[in-house]
């Protein structure tokens, strides 16, 4: 019988390069919010992939970036740590854009803080470009990276090559004990989840404006008193926080039409997540600057 094989990967690369999606795809469920804006991604979400001879934990981190603010440098920090501290490093290069100097500086950083942890390639969406530019974007790949990397082409959104990229990365860990019990998929808390599931929501289509100046508090989550068991209903108390009074505007659309589909949207994910009914009731408040404060960052969780 073959050794049982376990340890943390996590995957990298330049903004909206398929990381989460693919996080998603070999997870087999959602655990980290996609969004195609930089620095969507804040908290360090496993995903957990199970199988009888191995099991491998997803680490999410936020995009590696030039920060411009107190958060960026503090998310820029979290993510250095996590590259020392996991087994492989998979860096996410997307088949439909040519390997630019973001590529190239988050392979550098990769390098200098974790010289000795395993790096491979993943090619992703390979579904977009016909297959001469897939082979174009390997040889691009291979020659950023040195002859000897370890290189797989995936589109985790058409489910092509995940179980080849998955065996690259099994074959690559430590053997060991399973860190989780069979069946947990993520081991943040639910809160954190949730907020995130409504981040997610609220980002969906807003101009460019809104991104990193939105934070989600989950205020209160309670089971409504005096309802039968068989049909239980979650109540969830949730605060977004922006940074200015135009931002509030956006998220809260004309006559509260925005806030109430943000709020569809993400009590459909929220309900998924628990597999019970929610309420949901999402309040918007204004916290100035907050990215810049040392006590409000503490405050929202940074």
């Amino acid at each position: 019988m073959s050794e049982f094989r376990s340890g943390f990967v996590c995957f990298v690369g330049r903004p909206n390069t398929g990381k989460s999606t693919l996080t998603n795809a070999l997870v087999g469920q959602k655990v980290a919010i996609t969004s195609n804006r930089p620095q969507t991604t804040r908290h360090t979400i496993r995903g957990i992939v199970h199988r009888e001879d191995f099991q491998i934990i997803l680490v999410d981190t936020p995009g590696l970036h030039r920060p411009r603010t107190l958060l960026g440098q503090r998310l820029n920090d979290l993510v250095k740590d996590t590259y020392s501290e996991v087994d492989v490093i998979g860096l996410c290069i997307p088949a439909d854009e040519r390997i630019g100097p973001g590529d190239r500086w988050i392979y550098q950083q990769i390098r200098a803080v974790a010289p000795r942890t395993t790096l491979i390639a993943v090619v992703t969406k390979i579904d977009k470009v016909p297959k001469d530019r897939v082979a174009e974007q390997l040889m691009a790949v291979s020659e950023l990276l040195g002859p000897d990397a370890e290189i797989v082409p995936v589109s985790a959104t058409a489910n092509e090559q995940l179980d080849v990229l998955t065996d690259v990365l099994v074959s690559k860990l430590p053997e060991g004990p399973a860190y989780y019990p069979d069946g947990e998929l993520t081991d943040e808390p639910e809160e954190v989840l949730m907020a995130e599931l409504i981040r997610e929501a609220a980002l969906e289509g807003v101009r460019d404006e809104l991104p990193h100046s939105l934070a989600v508090v989950i205020e209160e989550v309670e089971e409504r008193p005096g309802r039968d068991a068989d049909n239980p209903l979650i109540d969830v108390h949730a605060i977004l926080y922006v940074e200015r009074d135009s931002q509030k505007g956006i998220v809260i659309g004309k006559g509260g039409a925005r806030l109430r589909e943000v709020g569809t949207a993400a009590r459909t994910q929220i309900e998924k997540l628990l597999g019970t009914k929610v309420y949901l009731e999402l309040r918007v408040k204004i916290a100035k600057n907050w990215q810049r404060d040392p006590k409000q960052l503490g405050r929202l969780g940074f």
